[in-house]
Order: structure tokens, then C-alpha cells, then sequence
């Protein structure tokens, strides 16, 4: 039996905003949310993770402390939100509401501008989540919400256009059992 866990980094300094490809750190706070996310859980046998700083920080030092293998991948990075990177929800509503409205509404066919269309993002992150299926050993995945969102997708039977709707908070773990999913996001 495979197990796989997902695992979303913790809260990030900056604060709430659209954080795609931004590389912020996590905060102390979400370094301990990560670390209670994962207490009792595992025993893992290998660590992959996205390569941007607030996942493969925290990915490196478990890795490490475990003496795991360790492998970032670039497809586990998260959705790239073009010009609303770094952006609030507030500030982009007030300069362009009907964009976000419809991205909210419809990310499928409305992504930001200049953003990656979210099923070039689901494309990518179903090749990461096939390579980590077919190695066969117990995993934990430090990720993004993002990719999370699309995979609770792929797990549910759900269509891409779900992704907005689907909760998962900063240090959720979620985890899957041979392509199974256990436990459902939490906020």
C-alpha cells in the first residue's frame, strides 16, 4: 500500500494575497502549523516538494532531520497568477472586479491576465502526481493550496472549474491511500 501526504506550507509572510510564483518565506507561525500538521503522522519514506522557498524550506529541514531523500519538483510550484501576483483580493477588486468576478466564477476559461490558464497548471501537476504514484513509496508532498485543489479534484471526480471552491488551509494535510483519498481538506 501506497500512502501519500499532502501537506499545503503554512502561513506566509506579506500577508493574504494572490502569491503564485512570489518565493515569500514562511512565517514562525507557519512553521509550527506545518510541524503540527505532520506530529504522529508518517513514518515517510521519501520527501518531494515544490522548489519555492515556503514549501522546500520547510520540506529540506524535515528531509533532513529524517534522513530522507529529498526531491523538489518544479510542476508542484504553484499556479502562476500573472499580473495579480502579489495582489490582495481587495486591490484587484477595486481595479478590476469584472476579471475577478469571472475568474472566480469560471477560472477554466477567465484566468488573470498574463496568468497560467488553470488547465496548463492541472497538466503539469497530474504529470508530478502520476510520477509520485507510480514510485510506489510512502510520500509527502509539500505543496500549495493550488495543487491541492486540483488533485482534491482528480480525487474526487470533480471538474477543474471546482478549484475556487475547494477549502484548504495553511498546514492541511491531506492524505491519500493507493490513489484513495482519506480525509478531506480542512480550513
Amino acid at each position: 500500500m501506497s500512502h501519500i501526504g499532502l501537506l499545503r506550507h503554512g502561513e506566509v509572510s506579506g500577508g493574504t494575497r494572490f502569491r503564485g510564483r512570489l518565493d515569500d518565506p514562511l512565517t514562525p507561525h507557519g512553521w509550527r502549523q506545518m510541524r503540527d500538521a505532520l506530529a504522529g503522522d508518517g513514518p515517510w519514506q521519501a520527501v518531494v516538494s515544490s522548489p519555492l522557498q515556503r514549501c522546500a524550506a520547510f520540506a529540506r529541514d524535515w528531509a533532513e532531520g529524517r534522513e530522507l531523500p529529498l526531491r523538489l519538483d518544479a510542476r508542484l510550484a504553484e499556479i502562476d497568477f500573472g499580473a495579480w501576483e502579489g495582489h490582495t483580493v481587495a486591490e484587484i477588486h477595486a481595479r478590476q472586479p469584472e476579471a475577478l468576478g469571472r475568474f472566480w466564477s469560471d477560472p477554466v476559461t477567465h484566468p488573470p491576465p498574463g496568468g497560467e490558464p488553470l488547465t496548463a497548471f492541472a497538466e503539469r501537476v497530474l504529470a508530478a502526481w502520476g510520477d509520485i504514484q507510480a514510485d510506489g513509496r510512502d510520500t509527502l508532498v509539500v505543496t500549495h493550496g493550488g495543487v491541492i485543489r486540483v488533485l482534491l479534484c482528480r480525487l474526487r471526480g470533480l471538474e477543474l472549474s471546482a478549484v475556487p471552491g475547494l477549502e484548504v488551509g495553511h498546514g492541511a494535510l491531506i492524505r491519500v491511500e493507493n490513489g484513495r483519498l482519506l480525509e478531506a481538506a480542512s480550513a
